[in-house]
Formats: C-alpha cells, sequence, structure tokens
C-alpha cells in the first residue's frame, strides 16, 4: 500500500492543517516576535531584569511546579482508586473529576477564593487550626492551579492503569515481592511516561493560567503577581512592547522546559522497553 492510500484526501488534510497552524499559531508566534523585534537588545534585557517581573516568574514557575507535583501525586491516587475499587455514586466522582474542563476559570477562582479566604468555609478551618491563610497568599495560587491540573494527570494516567495487566503484581507477588517491591518495579514502570505526561499538562497549563489565579492570588507585585496578569498590566498601560518581550520570553522558557519534559519521557519509556 503506498502512503497516498493510507489517508484518503491526504494533501487537502495537510493542507488545511498546515494553514490552521498557520493561522492560530505561527502568524500570532510571529506577530509577537516582530513586535518584540522593534525593542533594542538593553532595552529588551532592561524589561527581563525588572525586579517585578523577575519576581512574577518566579511566582508562576514556581507556583506551576510544585501544583504540578502535587496534582501527580493525587491524580495518581484518585485515578488509582477509579480503576482498582467499585464503591456508589463512582460515575457521578468520575465525572465531577472533569469539572474543571467545562466551568470557566473565572468561576473556579471566585469560588476557591470563597472558601479559602480567611473567613470562608475552609480558610476559616485552616487559619484556626493551622495558623495558615490561603486565599491571597502565593498559597493561593498553588491551590488554584492544583484544582486546573488535576484532570490532565487522572485522564492521563487512568487509561495506562485500565490497561496495565494485574497477573503481572500476582506473578510479583507469587515469587516473594512485598507490595511496596511492587508498585516500584512493575507498577511504577508502567505508568511512570503517563504521569510525566500529565505532569507535562499540569505544569504547562499551571504557567499561563489567568482566571482562576487572578481572584485568589491577591496580586501583590512581588509576592502574588503571576505572569499573565503583568502582562495584561502593560496592554492595560500601552506598554505593547514590554507585554510582547515578557510574552515571548515566557514562550521561550516553556518550549524549553517542556523539550526537556519530553526529553525525560522519551527516555523513561526506552528505558522501559516501551519504545
Amino acid at each position: 500500500m503506498t502512503q497516498s492510500n493510507i489517508m484518503p484526501g491526504f494533501r487537502p488534510a495537510l493542507g488545511f492543517t498546515l494553514f490552521y497552524l498557520a493561522l492560530i499559531v505561527l502568524i500570532p508566534l510571529s506577530a509577537m516576535l516582530l513586535k518584540t523585534m522593534q525593542l533594542s537588545l538593553d532595552e529588551y534585557g532592561a524589561i527581563l531584569t525588572n525586579k517585578r517581573v523577575l519576581a512574577s516568574f518566579y511566582v508562576s514557575f514556581v507556583s506551576a511546579l510544585i501544583a504540578a507535583v502535587v496534582a501527580c501525586l493525587l491524580g495518581f491516587v484518585i485515578a488509582w482508586t477509579l480503576v482498582r475499587y467499585p464503591f456508589p455514586g463512582k460515575r457521578v466522582f468520575d465525572a465531577l473529576i472533569d469539572l474543571p474542563f467545562a466551568l470557566p476559570t473565572a468561576v473556579a477562582g471566585i469560588v476557591l477564593a470563597t472558601i479559602y479566604q480567611p473567613n470562608g468555609f475552609i480558610g476559616q478551618l485552616l487559619m484556626q487550626t493551622f495558623g495558615v491563610q490561603v486565599a491571597y497568599k502565593p498559597l493561593g495560587i498553588v491551590v488554584a492551579l492544583i484544582f486546573i491540573g488535576l484532570p490532565f494527570v487522572v485522564r492521563t494516567i487512568e487509561p495506562v492503569l485500565q490497561e496495565f495487566d494485574s497477573a503481572m503484581e500476582e506473578a510479583a507477588a507469587s515469587l516473594g515481592a512485598t507490595r511496596l517491591q511492587a508498585f516500584i518495579k512493575v507498577i511504577l514502570p508502567n505508568i511512570l511516561p503517563a504521569t510525566i505526561t500529565g505532569f507535562a499538562l499540569a505544569f504547562a497549563r499551571g504557567v499561563g493560567e489567568y482566571g482562576s489565579v487572578i481572584f485568589i492570588a491577591g496580586n501583590m507585585p512581588y509576592v502574588s503577581e503571576v505572569v499573565p496578569l503583568l502582562i495584561i498590566t502593560k496592554l492595560e498601560q500601552y506598554d505593547y512592547a514590554g507585554a510582547t518581550a515578557i510574552g515571548l520570553t515566557m514562550l521561550i522558557v516553556s518550549f524549553v522546559l517542556l523539550l526537556i519534559i519530553n526529553g525525560l519521557q522519551w527516555w523513561v519509556r526506552r528505558r522501559s522497553g516501551q519504545l
């Protein structure tokens, strides 16, 4: 079978794909690059080395990283529970996992800010019990990003666990392996690539998240101000070059991080024999 017969209408489909890619991705990115190129190298460097800009980069990337790690741990437990154990209301609980996909991010942010503020239901409990304030602090950003990123991890790990042959666990147990050894030697190598994929998706979504963050973060410069909010602030001040410079830098850093994560995922798949 020749390659032209594999996919009927390949050339029109490829043409549409390239057109869509150019219209939605390449042209906007090129416009941002051209706008940034209006700046001299010194002006570009001055924008990026501004203390407020550096602080917002730190808040965005560190919060997204912490949230993605926590989402991976919680997402694995949830996916394991949904796949391995039957319980009443399982379908309803399973459907609620996808709620952040359908819920407008601004609504999610308002809800989280309401319940985690110092006078809120959960926020008041945390303040009185542990003395921890969540809303209007960097911790609030992490909470919002965990809420947004959790479905990516669950929906990535869940199919792998469903296809996992439990006979491998039984074989390990029959050979004398403990539950911890069976998990580390048998289960973990199989789910690790999917977990890394879920981590990458949650992290990428968290870095650029805006709607669910601004209501709970407090948006204090140098403390809890994320990069997307700083870009909006510069646009409102008609500082388009500064906004595009920050956006382009964020794009480059995100691409590099995703490239590293994908490389790690490839290495894990190859090491586990999945490639």
